[in-house]
């Protein structure tokens, strides 16, 4: 009786740009009448994926809270602010247990999910909540050609700007820990490469899986969710017998570190309205033209009532459509950049050849 109590809750990791808010988003446009409580670790001061998320027509939105609360941490690594943040938002979480069905943690890129899995062991939140599965999502087109990440680049310097954790790992030695606690893989992005590349990178993930761990292919984060919730996997229960490089360079237990994230900048630019050809071309220059890693945001363009949305990870960009603008909503584009000297006047003016001349 005490675990059926128990809200299930589902860890989804993998590094920066793998697809975790796509196939989140995915989970949410399918929830099939799942009340799910969503919890967004990344960097933006305007809370970029909560927005994103919001959107997923299940009644995550500002006018639907009771349907559905969105909880959002955007003061660092989950793994690192665990005890500043993690409790409080898991507690008014269990306060309302009889109003959720299920949680969805996405933890930043930085974050390893081990010492969360953990925490999910503290007496305040074992009565009231249990781990689901940890799904760790593997970018397959980068992990074909080695990198394991979209743009490695940025997260070693996000690795090296930390002094916790250990400087001379691999990024095979991180995307090792991150398969570590997997109870669940989700290769992504399978529709930009050849079966060949997915044989390769499956054939590399079994081997540093335990054989009851499932793989899962996805394009565009499409995965049953009914094949990565319910799994029942209690994680917090075993999550000490899975040993990672990270492990050694934390004692076991050690859940408080001081990690410094102001070493990275956060600008927000603000346009009237853009031409999208143009907006994604210059925002392909700036990043080469800058030390920008991430890019998330809205655009609104002249001739569509939908509000397009715009991830950019390295040089890498997608957008989509993903709700019609609200009545009375501000029709505007709102982009976050995220890097390292970044000069909110410079970015502006470098993306000013997007707006359209009507709206300038």
């Amino acid at each position: 009786m005490i675990s059926r109590s128990r809200i299930p809750a589902t860890i989804v990791t993998g590094f920066l740009g793998s697809g975790k808010t796509t196939l989140l988003r995915h989970l949410l446009d399918n929830a099939q009448g799942r009340r799910i409580a969503v919890i967004v670790n990344e960097f933006g001061e305007l809370g970029m994926d909560g927005e994103i998320l919001r959107g997923c027509g299940i009644g995550c939105d500002e006018s639907g809270e009771d349907a559905g609360t969105l909880y959002e941490l955007a003061n660092g690594c989950l793994c690192c602010t665990v005890q500043e943040a993690f409790y409080p938002v898991m507690k008014a979480l269990m306060d309302r247990r009889d109003e959720i069905d299920h949680i969805l943690i996405e933890t930043s890129g930085l974050a390893l999910p081990k010492p969360l899995v953990q925490a999910f062991n503290w007496p305040e939140i074992k009565t009231g909540c249990t781990v689901d599965a940890v799904v760790t999502v593997v970018d397959v087109p980068a992990t074909a050609q080695g990198q394991f990440a979209a743009n490695p680049e940025a997260v070693d310097r996000q690795r090296r700007a930390d002094p916790n954790l250990d400087h001379d790992s691999t990024l095979h030695e991180l995307f090792e820990d991150q398969l570590s606690a997997a109870d669940l893989v989700v290769l992504s992005k399978t529709d930009l490469v050849d079966a060949a590349a997915v044989e390769r990178v499956t054939a590399l993930v079994r081997a540093e899986i335990p054989p009851p761990v499932k793989i899962l292919s996805s394009d565009h984060g499409r995965v049953d969710p009914a094949l990565m919730m319910g799994l029942g996997s209690a994680s917090e229960a075993h999550i000490h017998l899975r040993a990672g490089h990270h492990d050694h360079a934390h004692g076991e237990g050690d859940h408080h570190h001081d990690h410094d994230h102001d070493q990275f900048d956060s600008v927000v630019v603000r346009l009237p309205q853009v031409d999208r050809d143009r907006l994604l071309e210059r925002l392909q220059q700036v990043v080469r033209d800058h030390r920008i890693f991430r890019v998330k945001g809205f655009a609104a363009l002249p001739d569509k009532r939908m509000r397009l949305v715009v991830h950019g990870v390295g040089s890498r960009f997608d957008s989509y459509f993903d709700r019609p603008w609200g009545a009375g909503e501000d029709r505007a584009t709102r982009l976050v950049l995220i890097g390292q000297d970044l000069s909110a006047e410079a970015l502006e003016q470098a993306l000013q050849p997007a707006v359209l001349a009507a709206t300038a």
